[in-house]
């Protein structure tokens, strides 16, 4: 059906996630961008979530449109239109890590002064860990798969019962991203313009973001950004927070 709706667009891969979870960057002839998101149906978060927060998130963020989202038996897709600028892992960006990093913490910044009050997605800690536990249950939970370095020396149950000990009390409640990542923050003229990968989207402490964040640009950057990104948003870091947010990062996906 989507070759048949895209037969005379120009298919170019964008993103690739493991051999069935992936973005197509599609061209018209006309110049009109879209992009086709696919992936199994039970992948997690699913594609059909990150289409409802979406359509939420744009009276509010700048996200892209939706065109149209569904699954069958063998895929879920998602269609959007394209927004300006490029992710921020383009070397435009990174050839200036400094610069980036405050345009990324101010980006962070404005993603959470989104309003709580009708956010109706909440991926609070209630919410988090009891999603984990099910993944624990089910055995999906793969330390060599999914931990990162930091936490590699934990089983999947030591994992839960070392959050279960160090539940941290909430900071600020907001809307979060849930992946703010690098290749998930597009940025234009050295601002972050728009947000993309937004299935884990909703209500949150925003540490759970700000955690994540820092590890991103560690990662993509090298090591020296991390206090830069928590000055350049307006926060003080706290470790406890940040070690515990990082590794419900690797329990919840």
């Amino acid at each position: 059906m989507l070759e048949a709706a895209y037969a005379d667009w120009h298919w170019d891969v964008a993103w690739q996630y493991g051999p069935e979870a992936i973005t197509y960057r599609l061209s018209a002839r006309c110049g009109e961008i879209r992009f086709l998101k696919i992936a199994p149906p039970d992948a997690y978060p699913s594609l059909e979530n990150e289409a409802e927060r979406m359509r939420w998130a744009i009276d509010h963020l700048p996200v892209p449109p939706v065109l149209e989202s569904g699954s069958n038996a063998d895929v879920s897709w998602l269609v959007t239109t394209a927004l300006s600028g490029s992710d921020a892992v383009d070397p435009r960006w990174t050839a200036d890590p400094a610069r980036l990093v405050r345009a990324l913490a101010e980006g962070l910044r404005t993603f959470h002064e989104a309003p709580v009050d009708n956010c109706p997605f909440d991926f609070g800690l209630d919410s988090a860990i009891a999603h984990a536990r099910k993944r624990l249950e089910a055995g999906q939970i793969q330390p060599a798969r999914d931990f990162h370095p930091e936490f590699e020396h934990l089983s999947a149950e030591q994992a839960l019962e070392l959050l279960a000990r160090t539940r941290p009390e909430l900071d600020q409640l907001a809307v979060c991203h849930g992946d703010y990542c690098l290749p998930n923050v597009l940025v234009q003229e050295h601002v972050a313009t728009g947000f993309v990968d937004l299935g884990e989207l909703g209500l949150a402490d925003r540490w759970s973001d700000l955690a994540v964040a820092t590890w991103s640009v560690t990662w993509n950057l090298g090591p020296g950004y991390e206090e830069l990104f928590l000055s350049a948003y307006g926060v003080e870091r706290e470790d406890e927070r940040i070690d515990f947010y990082r590794l419900l990062y690797d329990v919840v996906s």
